[in-house]
């Protein structure tokens, strides 16, 4: 049996036809979304040119220096891709400077196929804690996405967040790998201890990746354009990374008249001949005197403090339940993602509508809602599953 210090490095990127697959499921979709967004809707986009020369600074992986964050509101089932399709269709087919996303187990990981299509597309599967017993802020998916936002060798080198059993092959398992990798590693983690998927972060091309995330954790459709609070996983892949990632907060706007939650039939058929909007923000994050780097430096005394209480480290994204649970680690994800939250809601601000109710931001105002989790809410919004 090799040990861990004889196993060979994994590949620097995925099997080629991985690849090849990948660059065209998203430029599939990508074009796809480009055609709907301008010929089918009447979309507007504001500062794209700052965001792609963003991109084009991180085009080669070797001489990426961080992660990147895109951050926005979450106004129909259908944001991502849509809001992709603004990108010139060279960005679309290169699946080393494009976005990972993270999308719901139950219903973009069910079987085979979709598990193919969803990780081809640079979708990590996640499972929603109200859907799910595995769902939550420390599950695996978690430590593989804070895994992309750092580069390697982690503290364990190649190791996956959760190791992953033997892959079922039936069509109706939702297991999937990339069947031409190297013989000698397998590259994928486990969501639950049963199914198996692809470890992207294995990979030294996929260091430093992009992760867009949606933090409100559900669609919700104000007809004041408020925001709900936000959830804290998006504080994870802020603190946790080696460096600091770049972080772009983004406005969108009218996609919630594409694919409204009190559509009639068909449902499954988004409307055209709508007025939509996406502003992207000044980046936030990254290198300088910023609170986020601010927060960093307090998070890293945290983990100095729990190392020596702990006797050791943990590997990168894997944390003790002092760091989990304790009083400061809990209060720095708060404000980190209250932060977050202001930084999108400047973004919106500079759009031109007025400023929310500060009220808006914290959890003690939606759990008004009750025990509804979707539909139309007393305050007029409409809520639904992403």
């Amino acid at each position: 049996m090799e040990t861990e210090s004889s196993t060979p490095p994994p590949p620097t990127q995925p099997s080629l036809p991985w690849r090849i697959g990948s660059a065209m499921v998203m430029g599939f979709v990508g074009l796809n979304s480009r055609l709907f967004m301008f010929q089918a809707n009447n979309t507007e986009v504001h500062r794209l040119d700052g965001f792609l020369r963003l991109l084009d600074r991180r085009k080669d992986p070797a001489q990426r220096e961080r992660g990147l964050i895109t951050v926005s509101n979450h106004t129909c089932v259908i944001d991502d891709p849509l809001i992709w399709g603004v990108l010139p269709f060279s960005y679309q087919i290169d699946p080393n400077n494009h976005r990972f996303g993270l999308g719901a187990h139950d219903i973009c990981f069910t079987n085979k196929l979709f598990s193919t299509f969803f990780s081809l597309g640079q979708t990590l599967p996640t499972h929603r804690i109200g859907h799910s017993p595995h769902g939550g802020l420390f599950q695996p998916t978690m430590v593989e996405a804070v895994r992309l936002m750092s580069r390697q060798p982690f503290t364990t080198p190649y190791s996956s967040p959760t190791s992953a059993p033997p892959m079922d092959p039936s069509m109706s398992s939702p297991d999937i790998t990339d069947p031409f990798s190297s013989s000698n590693h397998t590259y994928t983690y486990s969501t639950n201890g049963i199914d198996t998927f692809p470890a992207p972060s294995s990979y030294e091309d996929r260091r430093y990746s992009w992760i867009h995330i949606f933090p409100e954790g559900r669609v919700h459709q104000h007809p004041q354009k408020m925001m709900r609070y936000f959830k804290w996983g998006i504080a994870r892949l802020i603190l946790e990374p080696d460096v600091c990632p770049d972080i772009v907060p983004m406005w969108i706007e009218g996609n919630e008249q594409i694919m409204h939650e009190s559509r009639q039939w068909p449902r499954f058929l988004p409307r055209v001949n709508k007025h939509c909007g996406i502003w992207f923000g000044d980046n936030v994050g990254g290198e300088g005197n910023t609170i986020f780097n601010e927060l960093r430096r307090k998070w890293r005394e945290l983990v100095e403090e729990d190392k020596e209480k702990e006797g050791r480290g943990f590997a990168m994204g894997v944390l003790s339940d002092g760091l989990k649970y304790g009083k400061e680690a809990v209060e720095l994800r708060e404000e980190c993602t209250r932060q977050i939250r202001g930084a999108v809601l400047a973004v919106r601000r500079k759009r031109g509508l007025p400023d929310e109710d500060p009220k808006a931001g914290l959890v003690e105002t939606w759990r008004a809602e009750g025990g509804k989790k979707k539909g139309k809410m007393e305050d007029g919004s409409w809520v639904g599953d992403v």
